[in-house]
């Protein structure tokens, strides 16, 4: 992958995706961040966007616990959907929930690169940023 990336955050939070957003723009990270309420916004987007993979991020940022479509729905959408899409997609499971089947639930899933405890700051995003491009 080359930086800039597509980065695209799932999280109901309002102050969280100001903050995240913040911190992405200001480390000139993303050259394009998408930022979802919910799991179905985005899997509509997804859907809306399969045929034109430059659209879709690459990297996804997903909480767990968010209304109309949480997390884990989230990704047994995106499961069905990865065979159509043109490209990798490298996903981190992003939560406050210290909850250790949460973290075992995430980590059993291929899809999920990583769980990653609120709130991922500025020197961890980047870090993770840096270890995609390598």
């Amino acid at each position: 992958m080359n930086k800039p990336f597509i980065i695209c955050l799932i999280d109901d939070d309002d102050i969280y995706q100001f903050t995240f957003t913040k911190g992405l723009k200001g480390n000139k990270i993303a050259k394009r961040i998408l930022v979802f309420s919910d799991g179905e916004e985005a899997i509509d987007f997804m859907l809306d966007n399969v045929s034109n993979p430059e659209a879709l991020p690459d990297v996804i940022f997903l909480d767990i616990n968010m209304p109309v479509m949480d997390g884990w729905e989230f990704l047994e959408e995106f499961v069905e959907l990865k065979p159509k899409v043109g490209k990798e997609i490298t996903i981190y499971m992003v939560s406050s929930s210290v909850d250790p089947a949460d973290v075992d639930r995430a980590k059993a899933i291929s899809d999920v690169s990583d769980y990653l405890i609120k709130p991922v700051g500025e020197d961890q995003l980047q870090k993770i940023i840096a270890g995609i491009e390598s």
